[in-house]
């Protein structure tokens, strides 16, 4: 009986078996790391996304409670020093600021108060008292209503800047005159955000 040759050289050689192989696996080896890399980017793109949400709502909401500080003198407010009473309230320090605002709770309430942020562990903390004829003391603000403004805090600074032509201060004890500007540098998450420089309208 006659062996047909044609038939018999139609199947695969071993080489030819083995090369398709490794052909096959570097195809699937480039598609997973090509699917995983998409996932870490996706991954990177919302963190990158959530952190400019973050910096920007704090931002927005501390720029609004800055153009809203009390400004000028005027009776009812804070007794600061010798008796002497004045609308405006501003005093930082190491970790804090502290200044008299209007503050609103949603649409219908909310009113004048004074309001401190600053670091307390690894967070960044906004509170807010009642002003009443001494100033705040850390008992009282220990005490004081709160919220979280930043998370995974590692550094926090706010100077004053005096006059618009003078140098930066970060300690401000004449709680009775208001700044010409205000600097809040925050570090978070081990990033460095932007300088928030506000102005205090006079």
């Amino acid at each position: 009986m006659a062996v047909n040759r044609d038939s018999a050289s139609r199947g695969f050689t071993l080489i030819e078996v083995v090369v398709s192989l490794a052909i096959l696996s570097l195809v699937l080896l480039g598609t997973v790391t090509g699917l995983r890399t998409l996932g870490n980017t996706q991954v990177s793109l919302e963190r990158v996304t959530q952190r400019a949400d973050e910096v920007r709502t704090v931002s927005a909401f501390l720029r609004d409670l800055m153009e809203s500080a009390v400004v000028g003198s005027g009776s009812g407010g804070l007794t600061l020093g010798g008796g002497s009473s004045a609308a405006s309230y501003f005093r930082s320090g190491k970790g804090f600021l502290e200044w008299k605002t209007n503050l609103l709770f949603g649409e219908s309430y909310g009113g004048t108060y004074v309001v401190r942020i600053g670091a307390e562990g690894d967070q960044l903390v906004l509170r807010w008292l009642e002003p009443d004829a001494t100033s705040p003391n850390e008992n009282k603000w220990r005490d004081a209503p709160s919220r979280t403004l930043v998370d995974h805090l590692e550094e926090f600074s706010a100077f004053m800047r005096p006059e618009y032509h003078k140098d930066w201060v970060n300690n401000w004890e004449d709680t009775s005159i208001a700044p010409a500007l205000v600097r809040l540098q925050i570090k978070a998450s081990g990033r460095y955000w932007p300088d928030l420089i506000m102005q205090v309208q006079k």
